[in-house]
């Protein structure tokens, strides 16, 4: 308890930094493409997470293409705070290749997480100029990241749902605008015919 106890001070400590600094929001602020389909991931290589969130990427049920490059970098122990920020640099340098970043690791324990109540971390999350989706695999957890990506959700599999889900609702409103504009088309060509007819026998 007294450990949990100082992990959630810890957080909250990081958390007052960020807005002091007036980088807390920065994030969540930034326009989300309403197609994002090219992806840089930060994730192990081999953590089950990142096997799951492809394979849901890819296999989706609408049949929609991802483009997803994988930033590989350690997510659990002393070493994750330099390595994901070393992954952030690296995509920082192609940025503009990619719609959004998400940051994804199996599940675990609490304790597993600390790496990512770092303020170094959060603070490079929080200013990134690309959205940053985190989903580091743990339900009921909540890691400083969480607090300044754009979008958190709960699994890597909830990641790429999110993913597929946002290119599915825009794929729903094309299909409706157009079926609006044929009906449309429709009801103008039948005016006009009807229009070219009345005249035709009025001469």
């Amino acid at each position: 308890s007294f450990t949990l106890g100082e992990i959630a001070r810890n957080r909250l400590l990081i958390l007052k930094q960020l807005e002091a600094d007036g980088v807390l929001d920065l994030n969540k602020e930034l326009p989300m493409a309403e197609l994002v389909n090219r992806i840089a991931v930060i994730s192990s290589p081999t953590a089950a997470g990142y096997e799951d969130f492809s394979n849901q990427l890819m296999n989706n049920s609408y049949g929609f293409s991802f483009y997803v490059k994988l930033f590989p970098a350690i997510m659990q122990g002393d070493r994750t705070e330099s390595s994901v920020i070393a992954a952030l640099d690296r995509i920082y340098e192609y940025h503009d290749r990619f719609d959004a970043v998400v940051i994804i690791r199996g599940g675990g324990s609490s304790s597993d997480l600390s790496g990512f109540d770092s303020y170094e971390i959060a603070s490079n999350c929080a200013q990134f100029p690309l959205p940053i989706i985190s989903g580091i695999g743990h339900e009921r957890a909540f890691t400083v990241i969480d607090e300044v990506a754009h979008t958190r959700v709960k699994t890597p599999t909830a990641a790429a749902e999110f993913l597929i889900g946002r290119i599915g609702a825009s794929a729903a409103q094309l299909a409706e605008l157009q079926q609006s504009l044929i009906s449309l088309s429709g009801a103008m060509v039948e005016r006009e015919q009807k229009h070219i007819y009345d005249l035709s026998r009025t001469t």
